[in-house]
């Protein structure tokens, strides 16, 4: 479900009430804990967390015009998505992750390599997602993305 909003609150705008609720929340959470450095933006269609060009001037390898994407917050179809990019880089950080799941909700962890999906908003770990959040500054993610996918 790409949608087409300009702006985060456009997204958000666009969104059914009870999804609003958690995407807000989630945001939220996002802004509180994310470490300095980090631009929102729409990214890809979903509410984007980036390393903008001014901290990261070579941007992303793909399309080096977009900035170094971080993490995505979505609304699909069936689920509200989380797409951690270090959770694909560091094993040691999706271990973390995948092990502390449980201490904080009963619902069966959804997740491939960077992807966590919340088919329940109620099952969604808010306090495990903002410690989440809070590992990984925007010089780290650099130094970890140029690490994992940049081949010289």
């Amino acid at each position: 479900m790409k949608s087409e909003a300009k702006t985060p609150d456009q997204y958000i705008s666009e969104l059914p009430e009870d999804r609003k609720v958690a995407i807000i929340k989630l945001r939220e959470i996002a802004f509180k804990n994310l470490p300095n450095g980090f631009k929102e933006v729409i990214s890809y269609g979903m509410l984007g967390y980036v390393v903008p060009h001014e901290i990261y001037p070579k941007g992303y390898h793909c399309t080096p015009q977009l900035p170094l994407p971080f993490l995505n917050i979505a609304s699909q179809k069936n689920s509200i998505n989380i797409y951690h990019m270090a959770l694909y880089a560091d094993s040691n950080l999706y271990n973390w992750f995948v092990e502390e799941y449980p201490k904080h909700s009963t619902a069966k962890l959804d997740m491939g390599k960077g992807c966590i999906r919340f088919k329940k908003i109620e099952a969604i770990p808010f306090e495990l997602i903002g410690e989440l959040l809070s590992k990984i500054t925007p010089q780290q993610w650099v130094e970890m993305y140029e690490n994992a996918f940049i081949k010289t």
